[in-house]
């Protein structure tokens, strides 16, 4: 098999990366391990807050379009709170914009992608496959698949997640920092409307957060140690709750649990480099960082979004693997990579030790109470 482009993983961030090459004259293959997940009735326990400039990117794609309208919230405030009564608020209207973000479905989404890549002229979309190895040489990689078969392409992308194999292949070298927590997430519907009210609190046990969703509904993401994690995992539905609700002071009334707790582990990965001859790393492959700005899916669209430009304005002679091409795309995207990353992990650190807190709080209330510094902070995370 021959193509100019491929992409190996069709997650989130490798979807919207060959969604939005439609039009780039470019041969694609999207190789992938799974399946979308079927339609369900209930709700995804895996909820993303999408900036304004993904929703931008995913609707350049055609995949948002595709989604459903009453599964989707608007976020039009946020209020982050520390200990001693510290907090720090931000407002669409404050920055005139409609919204600050928009909570969406994981398994929507995804789904949305996928369709849209099964009516993509020039796009093979091959899975379930594995790969088995990956040889780059002067004018082309190649991909030799467990099953037998060999593609081979001018670029190779991976978008294959935090363990990802075209970064061992490639020999691309990564530092793990595991943050000794575990993200914990679940779904409730609650007894006071949240009037698209974002919540964070930053408390001694770990960091909460409660993001709405349509009707009267939030998801949560808690930040805990292990031991933690895994308490609230064997609590049955009304214990949760009540953990919850007590931590979040019941600023939302009493809550009911709509889909069961479920956990994943928090770790900050960061890469020198995440381009080598002929290989490209978007996504997860390319950075990991702690979910309390959720910014770590953003992130992994703004790998998308800064990647497809540049392949659509290579002009039709440039090869799509040229060493320069690449390169601009690693210099666009380090300072932003870096910038979150150093941001998440600053703010887990401070939350950790008692003094740091004290700290975290006095700052918070100092930036709040300064208007341009907040427009400043915000401004970044809505692209």
């Amino acid at each position: 098999m021959q193509c100019d482009v491929a992409i190996v993983g069709a997650g989130l961030v490798g979807a919207s990366l060959a969604a939005a090459l439609k039009n780039s004259g470019l041969s694609l293959a999207v190789l992938e391990t799974g399946t979308p997940p079927a339609p369900e009735e209930g709700w995804d326990s895996r909820i993303y807050a999408l900036s304004p400039g993904s929703r931008r990117f995913l609707e350049e794609t055609g995949a948002w379009q595709r989604l459903n309208p009453d599964r989707i919230a608007a976020i039009e405030e946020m209020r982050v709170s520390g200990s001693a009564n510290a907090r720090l608020d931000f407002s669409a209207y404050g920055m005139g914009v409609p919204e600050l973000a928009c909570t969406v479905e994981s398994s929507a989404l995804q789904r949305a992608l996928w369709d849209e890549l099964r009516e993509q002229d020039d796009l093979d979309l091959i899975h379930p496959v594995r790969c088995s190895r990956l040889t780059v040489t002067e004018d082309a990689a190649r991909i030799e698949l467990q099953d037998g078969r060999i593609l081979n392409a001018s670029l190779v992308i991976g978008a294959d997640g935090r363990n990802s194999w075209v970064r061992n292949q490639a020999g691309l070298v990564s530092s793990a920092l595991d943050y000794k927590q575990v993200g914990t997430v679940a779904n409730f519907s609650c007894e006071l409307p949240h009037r698209g009210i974002a919540y964070q609190w930053f408390q001694q046990e770990g960091i909460l957060a409660l993001l709405p969703l349509p009707g009267r509904r939030v998801s949560m993401v808690w930040s805990v140690s292990p031991e933690r994690s895994a308490e609230l995992l064997a609590m049955d539905g009304e214990a949760l709750c009540g953990g919850v609700g007590n931590a979040s002071g019941h600023v939302l009334g009493k809550l009911e649990l709509i889909t069961p707790a479920a956990s994943f582990p928090l770790r900050m990965m960061t890469l020198p480099e995440i381009t080598s001859h002929r290989v490209a790393l978007i996504g997860d492959a390319a950075h990991n960082m702690h979910p309390l700005a959720g910014q770590g899916v953003n992130t992994g669209f703004r790998d998308a979004r800064t990647l497809s430009h540049l392949l659509n304005a290579r002009g039709a002679c440039t090869d799509p693997g040229d060493r320069m091409l690449l390169r601009r795309y690693e210099r666009k995207r380090k300072e932003d990579i870096y910038t979150m990353q150093a941001t998440t992990y600053g703010l887990k650190i401070c939350n950790d030790d008692p003094f740091l807190r004290m700290l975290q709080n006095a700052g918070l209330a100092a930036v709040n109470r300064m208007t341009p510094l907040k427009k400043l902070l915000m401004q970044h995370a809505l692209n």
